[in-house]
């Protein structure tokens, strides 16, 4: 067993997500992200999805239509409180890549 058994199990459940999903993958973060918002999921579930995100090209107006499109469906309160931990996920995001440039500029010197 490894040390990380919880997180390379999910680690591998994604990986078998990803291969299985035949569509875009901004798609499936997408889909992802509405189900996140379904299940009123913790700001670190959000945080996972938030750099692939990025790095894909998902841009806020597209996160906003996904909260939109799953609005009458899961309610007020679902989607106010998703749009929080989406803006906290993405704050943790951009401070960790801040402390990391730090931290190589840091070693650069």
């Amino acid at each position: 067993m490894t040390e990380t058994p919880v997180l390379d199990t999910l680690g591998a459940m994604t990986a078998a997500s990803i291969d299985q999903f035949s569509a875009a993958p901004d798609a499936l973060i997408l889909i992802r992200l509405a189900a996140l918002v379904a299940v009123d999921a913790p700001t670190l579930s959000y945080l996972s999805q938030v750099g692939i995100a990025a790095d894909l090209g998902i841009s806020i107006e597209d996160v906003q239509n996904v909260l939109v499109a799953v609005a009458p469906i899961v309610g007020t309160a679902r989607v106010v409180s998703a749009a929080r931990k989406i803006s906290e996920a993405f704050g943790i995001a951009v401070a960790v890549v801040a402390e990391e440039l730090q931290e190589f500029d840091a070693a650069e010197d």
